[in-house]
Parts: C-alpha cells; sequence; structure tokens
C-alpha cells in the first residue's frame, strides 16, 4: 500500500526506518468511485492527497456552465485543492474521480506536525509546491502564447499515456478548446502523417 508513496519520496529525501513508519503511521486510505468527489467547490479541504491508483480531474464551473478542467492527477501524483488546504478557506476546485481511485490522505494538522518531528518533509512538501507552482506558470504562459494545436502536441508529448484515460471532451476542456476543435486539429494532424 505503500511502496509508490515512499518511491516518490525518495526521489526528494531519504527517511529512516523509523521517520518511514512515523510518516505511514499518519496516512488516511480512502478508495472513491468514478465520478465521486475528493472535494466540492465551497467545501473547506484540509488535506494532501496522494494517488495511489487511478485518475482525478480538478476543474472549475464558470458562470455559464461551463466546466475548465485546471488539472489531472495519475498515480504516483499528489492533488487537492492547494488554495483551501493552505488558507483554510473554502475551495474554489471540484476534484472528481474519473476512475476508481485509491488514495493516500494527510491531514494538515498531521503534516504540520510531522515537519516538527521530521524537518525533512518540510524540504520535501516545499520542493512539491514550487513544482506545482512552476508547472502552474507553464501552462498559464503556454495558453496565452501557444496555439491550440501546439498546446495539444506539447500535452501528448508530456503525457503520453493520458490520451489513452482520457476523453476528448476532457482533453479539449484542460486546452481550452472546444471538442470540435480538438477532433479538428487530430484530423489535420494525421492528414500529415
Amino acid at each position: 500500500m505503500y511502496d509508490l508513496i515512499l518511491k516518490n519520496i525518495a526521489r526528494f529525501i531519504q527517511l529512516t526506518p523509523e521517520e518511514t513508519d512515523r510518516f505511514t503511521s499518519v496516512l488516511k486510505p480512502r478508495t472513491l468511485r468514478k465520478r465521486q468527489y475528493l472535494v466540492q467547490a465551497g467545501d473547506v479541504f484540509r488535506y494532501e492527497c496522494f494517488v495511489n491508483k487511478g485518475s482525478l480531474r480538478t476543474y472549475h464551473v464558470d458562470n455559464n456552465g461551463q466546466e475548465h478542467i485546471v488539472m489531472f492527477a495519475f498515480e504516483d501524483w499528489w492533488t487537492g485543492d492547494m488554495y483551501s488546504f493552505l488558507s483554510g478557506q473554502p475551495a474554489l476546485y471540484n476534484v472528481e474521480a474519473l476512475e476508481d481511485v485509491e488514495l493516500l490522505l494527510i491531514e494538515k494538522s498531521q503534516l504540520e506536525q510531522l515537519y516538527i518531528d521530521i524537518p525533512k518533509f518540510d524540504r520535501f512538501f516545499r520542493v512539491l509546491l514550487q513544482n506545482a507552482y512552476i508547472s502552474m506558470q507553464r501552462r498559464i504562459s503556454d495558453n496565452m502564447s501557444l496555439t491550440a494545436e501546439e498546446r495539444y502536441l506539447d500535452f501528448i508529448n508530456r503525457y503520453p499515456h493520458f490520451e489513452q484515460r482520457l476523453s476528448q471532451k476532457q482533453i479539449a476542456s484542460y486546452l481550452g478548446i472546444t471538442p470540435e476543435s480538438l477532433s479538428r486539429i487530430r484530423r489535420q494532424m494525421a492528414g500529415k502523417n
């Protein structure tokens, strides 16, 4: 149950057996069925979440009822509503299971205690936050400066396995285009090959 999360952590910090036991003692397993919410906009979310199995989407619904997917999370990824987690304010996003999901959750108060008990976890989660910020900045810049076709090409090059697990509508929402535009881009790309 803990193999994947411990490998994820080992990329940045090394834990002693005692530290590993302390860390795993605060993890709470949670399962979601497809279409079940981890958090809904308006609810306060107090967890860091690691995806052990399955996939989720984080999205916002605008005033016209249009969904805008902000991110996906697959196995070996961390997810949640960071705004709500850090601020204690209601979540801005919905996080919904796209498949049956197995998660490991860490409650905010237990994470704060972990920072005190094992200071290297402060570094680990700081690196995660920095990487998320870098990724968000790149996504914003790409959305402002790249064409829809360039964004799609970047998406399939960076995440080649995603396309088989996501619907065309979900990919289009993530790219900020209509499903019809995505179909047109795919047809044009197929014609070039």
